[in-house]
């Protein structure tokens, strides 16, 4: 199915933007991605260490391979000490689901800063979400297998080099407040990369010193992820905010048995996600007078999609 930005004969039907939000760990670029294949999409990153460019194990960035050919807009396009606010957010965000909708293509805005998503869809007097139709998609999970996720998934950026990227990156007088040094992974890091360098400490307390700091990186992403639950259920009572919850749980439970989870996330996750979305494809906008629009006609193939990572040159500020 490929989605059409086109209008309704004899009304003007909004354009439609597909939003995934959810906890760090719980799978939205994945949905993302798969959104956009299935329905002839872009991905828009709304993840705000995610736009600096650098840090890609730390920063947990989807590889070329994992983006399966599906266009990514702000994602990796800002220098790493680049400030980057809500407001530039919400101008860059707004003009890259422009470019999509006129290639008619479906923009999908994914990532876990709930920040931006309310910039870009608050902000400005509300003028986006006035003149979008919008669905937004929250990917959730039990806390305690959350908890249990973030941690694993820390021990697999160390064993893919987190470490070694963190040593590449470190500068002992570094301001972990601005650009991709925010990241959880870097500050955690500093005493014991600091101890390392100057030599002050012998094998087994820098062995414990990193042990220490790899568990503050676990504790840290938990409390994260805690925080942007809260901050969903707080956007989900908004006017126009069109909240859909998806439970994956049960995704989560068979990886923590380690047990084959594909067919257990495409029963759970992908196939209520792929109904939804279509459904909210097909069903035309609510008008300005709160009548009905008619359901748009045969979809128009979009253009073909690119073979790899849409990477846009950096965002000048």
């Amino acid at each position: 199915m490929a989605y059409h930005a086109g209008s309704v004969t004899g009304q003007s039907a909004k354009p439609k933007v597909v939003f995934v939000l959810g906890a760090t760990a719980t799978g939205k670029s994945k949905l993302a991605i798969s959104i956009a294949e299935r329905f002839s999409g872009e991905v828009i990153n709304s993840d705000k260490i995610q736009v600096h460019d650098g840090l890609p194990i730390i920063t947990n960035k989807v590889t070329e391979e994992e983006c399966a050919g599906v266009p990514h807009h702000l994602l990796g396009v800002l220098h790493p000490d680049a400030d980057f606010t809500a407001e530039d957010f919400r101008r860059e965000a707004a003009a890259a689901v422009a470019r999509v909708l006129a290639a008619g293509r479906l923009p999908v805005v994914a990532g876990g800063s709930n920040t931006y998503m309310e910039e870009l869809v608050e902000g400005g007097g509300g003028a986006f979400l006035a003149a979008h139709d919008c669905l937004f998609v929250w990917v959730h999970a039990a806390p305690d297998l959350l908890r249990w996720y973030t941690a694993e998934r820390v021990d697999d950026m160390v064993r893919r080099g987190m470490v070694g990227e963190a040593r590449a990156a470190f500068n002992a007088g570094a301001d972990y407040t601005r650009g991709v040094r925010r990241a959880i992974g870097v500050p955690e890091m500093h005493a014991y990369l600091l101890a390392e360098r100057e030599g002050t400490a012998g094998d087994d307390e820098l062995a414990c010193m990193l042990e220490h700091a790899v568990r503050e990186v676990k504790d840290n992403t938990f409390r994260l992820a805690a925080a942007q639950v809260a901050k969903i259920r707080r956007l989900s009572t908004l006017d126009g905010w069109d909240v859909r919850r998806v439970d994956s749980t049960a995704v989560l439970a068979r990886m923590a048995e380690g047990a084959p989870h594909r067919e257990t996330w495409e029963a759970v996750v992908w196939k209520p996600c792929e109904e939804m979305v279509g459904r909210f494809l097909e069903t035309a906008a609510v008008d300005d007078d709160g009548g009905h629009a008619a359901a748009a006609g045969s979809p128009v193939l979009a253009p073909a999609m690119p073979p790899a990572c849409l990477r846009p040159q950096l965002v000048q500020l």
